[in-house]
């Protein structure tokens, strides 16, 4: 490995997001249930996908099945990167895990196919390279629900097999999002002042609700109920891949930056406010990041007492998703404390599967706290707690990014009032 080489942050970051891919491939070898692989893998193809369905209960897949889910969507992410013009950054980063998190709950091979291509589509209509927009192609499968429910269960409300008209339906749900995502996840950080660090959930959350509202409001076609269906989860497997994954970026990272942590206590301190963690301090530090959030977030959902479901498998990796662009343990912590503290006094535990998968978007909340102080943070957090679970049903539970969504409803209401009665980091240096 030259030194050059460890110096192109964007040819790292594709191995290693590369490297992610081949060990879901491998934990799906691994699996405790590998005879159940391919069957798993079909009803996971097959079955509805709106929130929130636990792929690693055997009636809606397997864990060995959900991970080949995960190593074949991870797969198609890893090509985009190799397309011409495609440029692997934070935002790459964000978009992989969060496409490959979900695979675990709601996301599969077949429902994003409809999605990337309605971003083919867009990238002709614009004449514009499908690399130059491949993370939009990943951004665009948060409606991945969407499309199974048009292809096996949508307008009747009981699961049948594919038809004409699904087929129909899901080409052109795949193009209206595919059009349209990438317009407004460029207009997003308007909305949100860059303190959402998931830009795409309040796109796709408004996008969701609109196609949802014509297909079941405005038609007067009955939504199928929001519920979740959980199992009983794998504690042992889910944190032995983990901690293994998370514990060789710790080393990768620390090889990449010339076998040290050098550059890395700056990134801790790091506020999260628009950054990219490894333009400003180097791809090792960002690499070790990947390695130290991912076990702390571990460690978080161990000390709750969670339970190891696909769900929260998914909400770990999505939670990772944000470590290059601004998340550390350091901000995220107040957002977990404002969780903690809406559980003490509110409906939901803290470790209700809802509250897990809630927290793993609050965290993208993370900047409010590095900017604005550990209180703000806190504060943050505790209205996302309050507001998390109430959103699904404008949506229908076809959104994956329902969390996101609701960090980017929080910054709507709080930042201004922030902006109006506190000051930044920068603004407190500055009076100085």
């Amino acid at each position: 490995m030259s030194t050059d080489w460890k110096k192109d942050s964007s040819a790292v970051l594709r191995l290693v997001l590369c490297a992610f891919t081949l060990a879901f491939y491998i934990g799906a070898l691994l699996a405790p249930d590998l005879p159940e692989i391919f069957s798993g893998l079909g009803r996971i193809v097959t079955l509805p996908a709106q929130l929130t369905k636990d792929y690693f209960k055997p009636e809606l897949g397997s864990i060995s099945g959900t991970m080949l889910n995960a190593g074949l969507v991870g797969t198609v992410c890893c090509l985009l990167m190799f397309l011409p013009e495609a440029k692997v950054t934070g935002a790459t980063v964000i978009a992989y895990f969060l496409t490959t998190g979900f695979c675990s709950y709601g996301m599969n091979i077949l429902n994003i196919l409809p999605l990337m291509f309605g971003v083919f589509v867009y990238s002709l209509i614009k004449g514009q390279s499908f690399g130059k927009n491949a993370n939009f192609a990943m951004f665009a499968t948060a409606v991945s629900p969407l499309i199974s429910e048009v292809l096996f269960r949508y307008p009747t409300g009981e699961v049948h097999g594919v038809t004409p008209l699904g087929i129909v339906l899901a080409i052109l749900i795949g193009i209206i999002v595919g059009c349209s995502m990438p317009a407004l996840c460029a207009h997003a950080p308007a909305f949100h002042k860059g303190y959402d660090l998931y830009n795409a959930g309040p796109a796709a959350g408004f996008l969701c609700f609109m196609i949802f509202a014509v297909m079941h409001k405005a038609l007067g076609i009955d939504s199928p109920a929001i519920g979740a269906d959980l199992g009983s989860g794998d504690w042992a497997f889910v944190n032995i891949f983990c901690i293994v994954c998370f514990a060789l970026c710790i080393v990768a990272g620390f090889v990449l930056n010339g076998n040290s942590f050098k550059g890395y206590g700056k990134l801790f301190m790091d506020s999260g406010y628009k950054v990219d963690f490894a333009a400003k301090y180097g791809i090792g530090p960002c690499v070790i990041n990947i390695g130290v959030y991912g076990l702390f977030i571990l460690a978080y959902y161990n000390l709750i007492g969670a339970t190891f479901t696909g769900p929260t498998m998914g909400a770990v990796f999505c939670m990772l998703a944000c470590c290059a662009i601004g998340a550390t343990p350091l901000n995220v912590l107040p957002i977990m404390i404002g969780y903690f503290i809406g559980s003490r006094f509110g409906a939901s535990a803290i470790n209700a599967q809802a509250i897990i998968v809630g927290l793993c978007f609050a965290s993208g909340l993370a900047p409010i706290s590095g900017e604005y102080g550990p209180i703000a943070g806190i504060i943050a957090g505790l209205l996302h707690y309050c507001i998390v679970t109430s959103v699904p049903a404008i949506h229908g539970g076809f959104n994956l990014y329902n969390g996101g969504f609701t960090a980017g409803l929080v910054c709507f209401v709080f930042i201004p009032i922030l902006e109006s009665y506190a000051k930044t980091r920068t603004q407190r240096k500055a009076a100085k």
